[in-house]
């Protein structure tokens, strides 16, 4: 059978209106540069941005190998299946630690690994990221899921009967939907129907609130609306901080929609600006999508040495990393 030719189709979500709004050479690389960087005939150069891209910070790979182990348990006790806490953690622990050596050989240039990591950028750039910062991202990891088993989810998920479960963080392949003519990716941790049959989502978070989460489930919400054919203004939203042990509703009505649609519309209306092609997705060229003034955005950034911005970042990491030792410590 033959493979059906890729596009890169235009597209939107949440995280693709983040890096058109920090960074406009840094979303040109990540969404346009990088395009066929998987092709064995690619371009050194293409190859490399494509690699750069798939690069995880440390603390997104926290917050990725948290969300991994919730769906498994989730996925688990859907299909009935005991759940032993010790044993997630377990394995949670065991796969950082198989990531880590994967990550720190750069094994990541030469071999395929699991789908949801590939490396980190402290060991592409030579980060010198102290012991104990390593120790602390894996406590995050243990916090949340134990702040997670201890919290009213794992009885609420198991008291779901079978037609009750909507989706389980289903991926890209599935948790889409279109508005005004785009595709727009929503991709909810969990939703399911409630006693009275109305829907709700649930977005899991290991790191502190912060402007835009709001967003992302009203995106959710209207994804839910689409797909499974229920008044938007029906649909429960709800954020979840692990590591602080929050939880906080989101009030989804048809203004918060319009608002969001507003914001969505005109979001587009950006992206598209800068496309010489917006039928075929043909961006103009790299020198209209200028770097950040901001260099401290360039410090997580994997992109960074493309860019020609390896030693400011690097100069603005270790000021960085001065402040925070001159900090008083708290007792």
């Amino acid at each position: 059978m033959r493979r059906a030719t890729l596009t890169n189709d235009f597209s939107w979500s949440k995280s693709r209106h983040e890096k058109f709004s920090e960074c406009l050479r840094a979303y040109y690389l990540y969404y346009y540069g990088s395009w066929g960087g998987w092709e064995a005939g690619a371009s050194k150069d293409v190859r490399e941005l494509y690699v750069l891209k798939k690069l995880s910070n440390r603390y997104s790979w926290a917050g990725s190998v948290v969300h991994d182990c919730v769906k498994d348990v989730l996925l688990d006790w859907q299909a009935g299946r005991q759940v032993d806490p010790a044993d997630v953690e377990a394995r949670a622990r065991k796969l950082m630690q198989d990531d880590f050596r994967h990550s720190a050989k750069k094994s990541y240039w030469t071999q395929k690994y699991r789908k949801t990591f590939t490396g980190l950028v402290e060991h592409e750039y030579a980060e010198p990221v102290p012991d104990e910062a390593w120790k602390q991202n894996w406590e995050t990891v243990r916090q949340a899921l134990g702040w997670f088993f201890s919290s009213r989810w794992p009885a609420l998920a198991r008291s779901l009967k079978r037609e009750q479960w909507l989706e389980v963080d289903a991926g890209f392949d599935f948790s889409s939907f279109t508005l005004d003519g785009v595709k727009v990716f929503a991709i909810p941790d969990f939703a399911y129907l409630d006693e009275a049959g109305m829907p709700v989502v649930v977005d899991w978070k290991t790191g502190k609130a912060r402007d835009g989460y709001d967003e992302q489930v009203l995106g959710y919400a209207l994804y839910v609306s689409q797909r499974y054919k229920f008044p938007v203004e029906k649909v429960r939203t709800s954020l979840v901080y692990l590591n602080e042990g929050l939880e906080q509703n989101v009030h989804v009505d048809l203004a918060a929609m319009e608002a969001f649609k507003a914001r969505f519309t005109q979001s587009v209306a950006n992206m598209r600006g800068m496309l010489t092609d917006a039928a075929t997705n043909t961006p103009k060229e790299s020198a209209a999508f200028p770097m950040t003034e901001d260099v401290s955005m360039c410090v997580r950034c994997a992109f960074r040495r493309p860019c020609g911005r390896l030693e400011a970042a690097a100069q603005v990491y270790a000021q960085q990393q001065a402040q925070k030792a001159a900090e008083p410590k708290v007792a």
